[in-house]
């Protein structure tokens, strides 16, 4: 079957898009769209594919992950190829590390809570 829908972005409620944006910015080295403005940040895929966008929601609370308090909605994985080295830039970016007991991956809060890995599966 044929459909003429595809993904255009992931977005992501937070308090100011534009901080966020950067912290995400950085890890991924994407840059941001021109248009963006306060309410709706998008980083453009240079790749091409799904950009990743930020919408400002002045009441957003983040997940409490692993608690169910606030459960996570959604959560987003980044593949790498030297966990260690990428574990040590991230946490310099302002990530906070959530679980780092599997081998192959570990778990962590953005600067605004929403969890993310970092891959080396």
């Amino acid at each position: 079957m044929s459909t003429s829908v595809t993904l255009g972005c992931v977005a992501l409620d937070c308090p100011e898009p534009y901080r966020l944006a950067d912290f995400y910015g950085k890890l991924l080295g994407w840059k941001l769209d021109p248009d963006s403005d306060d309410e709706w940040v998008t980083l453009v895929n240079p790749d091409g594919g799904a950009g990743l966008s930020f919408q400002r929601d002045p009441d957003y609370r983040p997940s409490t992950w692993p608690s169910n308090e606030r459960p996570q909605m959604l959560h987003l994985d980044f593949t790498v190829e030297d966990l260690d080295a990428e574990h040590e830039r991230t946490m310099r970016l302002g990530a906070r590390l959530l679980d780092d007991k599997p081998d192959t991956f570990r778990v962590y809060a953005d600067p605004d809570g929403h969890p993310f890995c970092l891959c080396a599966c």
